[in-house]
Order: structure tokens, then sequence, then C-alpha cells
């Protein structure tokens, strides 16, 4: 059985022969602090550290359906502290020069009112050339040869207009513009839909993924009402483009907690959730009593648990087993790889995942890489 059978059929609630391995990543500051704890130094970010793991492929066609073009990345001003950025979002901020991974501090956006949504807009429109690589072709004609899962971007309907608007900007917009709102996200939509209805057309994909990173650990930043009206509808008419496609996995990425979200993101055709921050209140086995077999679940393993140590590894594994087992449900950690993390600790959760789930331990990267 290949990964992308595996994969298929794990999402699928088919028998497969293990559970795919798979993790979400690491912050960069953790990648910095293993080196000096026995990591090679080559390793240094996410692609090059799934590697030397051995974690199954999965992997994502190349079409740009978000900024284009992006704004220039351009340092502003500098001092030994910070330096002053315009980022590829266009948003102008401070961001921090002591190489630990922090949010910036946000000093203006792009797009502030109608004024500035017509200049905008412009860099939204989907017959813009460029949306697709040059080697298209050659893509294609690899990819019908794979043996890994291979997916579709779709954007995010509103974490996208967050992080041009910015959150307080985003929030009295929904309230003093809601015209206006509903007008950026609708262009999103239409964006998202023409972008990559040639790629349904000429590729069969194995799932879809968008992003949107709209909770907090109490909730929503938009209320449940707000998500109803504005993103249902819109979120149907991408997956309803997907679906007529054979793409029936369609994954979400939104930290904290989820629960109001999901029967609306399942109503809206968005069946897979991800990365189900656990100490942020999502509980993916609530979600599981709830909604059955509807809805598909990556991550879950409680980050936590890698920082205690081995024993509340060995716990936290144990806990999530049974969902594990149901199918429909790939277990990794439910974020990023915190530097509170030992090197030592998640070499040991990577083994007694695979032990408990009967994942083969992959040969060694020297052995990889001289067998390649």
């Amino acid at each position: 059985m290949d990964h992308r059978q595996r994969w298929n059929d794990t999402m699928h609630f088919r028998p497969a022969d293990h559970v795919p391995d798979e993790e979400f990543g690491y912050w960069s500051d953790t990648l910095d602090l293993w080196h000096a704890q026995g990591l090679p130094a080559w390793v240094n970010d996410n692609a090059k550290a799934d590697h030397f793991f051995g974690f199954a492929p999965r992997s994502g066609a190349p079409v740009n359906s978000g900024l284009l073009p992006g704004f220039q990345h351009q340092v502003l001003e500098e001092t030994r502290q910070h330096q002053i950025v315009l980022d590829g979002n266009g948003v102008k901020c401070i961001v921090a020069r002591d190489g630990h991974s922090s949010i910036p501090k946000y000093l203006e956006f792009p797009l502030r009112d109608r004024q500035t949504w017509k200049e905008f807009r412009r860099r939204l429109d989907p017959g813009m050339v460029g949306r697709y690589p040059p080697n298209w072709e050659e893509l294609k004609a690899h990819w019908q040869e794979r043996d890994y899962p291979l997916g579709i971007g779709i954007g995010s309907l509103f974490g996208w207009i967050r992080n041009w608007v910015g959150f307080e900007g985003v929030s009295l917009m929904a309230y003093d513009d809601p015209a206006l709102f509903e007008e950026v996200m609708e262009q999103i939509t239409v964006l998202i839909a023409e972008t990559i209805r040639p790629a349904l057309e000429q590729v069969h994909f194995d799932f879809a993924a968008g992003w949107e990173d709209m909770c907090f650990n109490h909730g929503p930043i938009i209320s449940p009402a707000m998500f109803e009206q504005y993103m249902v509808p819109r979120y149907q008419r991408i997956t309803d483009l997907l679906h007529q496609h054979g793409v029936d996995v369609v994954i979400t990425d939104c930290d904290g907690d989820i629960s109001q979200l999901v029967g609306l993101w399942l109503e809206g055709g968005v069946n897979c959730m991800f990365p189900l921050e656990i100490a942020a209140g999502t509980d993916p086995f609530a979600l599981r009593d709830q909604y059955g077999e509807r809805v598909l679940l990556l991550g879950g393993v409680d980050k936590k648990a890698l920082i205690a140590g081995k024993e509340a590894i060995d716990r936290e594994l144990r806990r999530i087993e049974p969902l594990v087992r149901q199918g429909g449900c790939i277990p990794h950690v439910d974020h990023r790889v915190p530097p509170d993390v030992t090197y030592e600790n998640y070499l040991y959760y990577l083994k007694a995942k695979r032990d408990l789930f009967g994942i083969p331990e992959p040969l060694p990267y020297e052995e990889r890489v001289r067998q390649n």
C-alpha cells in the first residue's frame, strides 16, 4: 500500500495497513535549540525536518489564489533591537531581531476603507498572469505517477481579511461597513473559485486545504451568526466546485477553540479540522461524538505532554488511541512543536507513536539518502 492509498483509506474510514505518519512542524526557535541537543545543524526549517525525521509526504499544487502581485518585502528602518518592515501582505510592522518566534507589532494595514479597497482589489483578480507556474504541464505529467496525496489550496475567507485590515480593523469593518466586509469576502470567493477551476479540471486532487485562524481559546473572533451569514454560502460555492471534481476531503487550519464553528464548517462543505488544539479547548472526542464520520480530524496530540516528559507522552498517546482506531483521524502534535520540548522528548514521542500505531520506523536519514 503506497502512502496515497493509505492516506485516502484513512480519511474515508477504510482499513489501512497503518495510520499515516505525519507531523505539523516546528517553531524556528525549537530547531535552533535542538541543534545543541543533537539535531544536525543543516536541519533548519520544517521541510528539511520532515525529510530528516522520515515523515510520509503530502504535497500541494503551486497555484496562487492569493494576492498577486504580493507586496514587496522591504526593511524601512532597523536598530539593534528591531526592524520596521513592510511585509508581503503590505502590512507595516515592527519585528524583533532577537530570533524568537513572536508576533510583530502592527503599525499600519494596507486595507482600511473603501478608498484603499479600490487599489487593493486589483491584486485579487483571478485573471492575473502568474497564478499558475510556468512548468504546469510538466507538473501535471509528474503527478499522474505520484504515490502521495496531493492537494489544492482554497485560501481564506476571513483570515486573509483580518491580515489585510488588522484584528481591530476587521471587527470595526464588519460592524460599521458590513457591505464592504461582504464585498471583500465575495471578491476572495470569486478569486479562489475561478483560480482553482482549471486545476480541478486537469488534475485529480486528493484533498483541498484552507486556512482561517479565527478562534481564540474561548471561541471565534466573529459570532457564529456572522459566520453563517457571510461565510457558509461562500464556502458552499467553493466546496460544490471541489465535490464536482471528486475532492471530498476539505481541510481548514484553525487554531484555538473551534467548537462553535465546526457544525457551520460542515454545513459549508469543509469537513476536516486541523490542528485540534487541546489546551485551547478543542476536544476531538466531543467533535466525533457530535458529528460522527461527517468530521475528519488531523492533529489532537497535546503539545504540553511532550514538554512534560515520557510518562505524559505515553498517557497522551493512549488517550487519543481510541479516536485513531475509529479512522478518519491522523494523530500529530496540535500545533508547531514549541522550544519547551526537548529533542530527546520529541524523539521518544515519535518512537512511541510509531510503536503504538504500527507505523514502520523509517530507515536512518543517511541510509535513505544513499538509497535514493
